[in-house]
């Protein structure tokens, strides 16, 4: 059954229009269940997932974008899992930066924002304590 959301097919769909260099750099890549994984509860530490795959994104600056998006299905468990799919369904297809946001506007809550702020300024370097000295 068609719907009116039509999927526009990805210049990486079935691997045929990909470079050489671009196949072999997917195969260095980690295998998706090595990722962090993110539950939605507890300190909420989204930012380690996030920060993973943007390191991910720097570091292999040619993987496309479906083989992120694709892949937060096996990083996100329980709470952010069904929230995931729930999204999902409403919005589609959607690029790695649109999912990155709408994950730290769910999880970057106020509480959360102000513990790291707290911890920040804890583990602040001080030349006036330098452990080395």
């Amino acid at each position: 059954m068609l719907t009116n959301k039509a999927r526009s097919p990805s210049k990486y769909q079935d691997g045929d229009n990909m470079s050489y260099s671009e196949k072999e750099s997917l195969k260095q890549l980690p295998e998706a269940s090595d990722w962090p994984k993110f539950s939605g509860t507890g300190e909420y530490d989204h930012m380690q997932l996030i920060d993973y795959i943007d390191g991910l994104l720097i570091d292999f600056q040619s993987i496309p974008d479906y083989w992120i998006t694709a892949r937060l299905n096996t990083a996100l468990k329980g709470h952010a899992s069904i929230w995931y799919t729930e999204m999902k369904e409403i919005h589609d297809r959607r690029n790695w930066p649109w999912w990155k946001s709408k994950i730290m506007k769910k999880y970057s809550n106020g509480t959360w924002i102000w513990k790291k702020a707290i911890a920040s300024e804890n583990d602040k370097y001080s030349v006036a304590k330098d452990p080395y000295d």
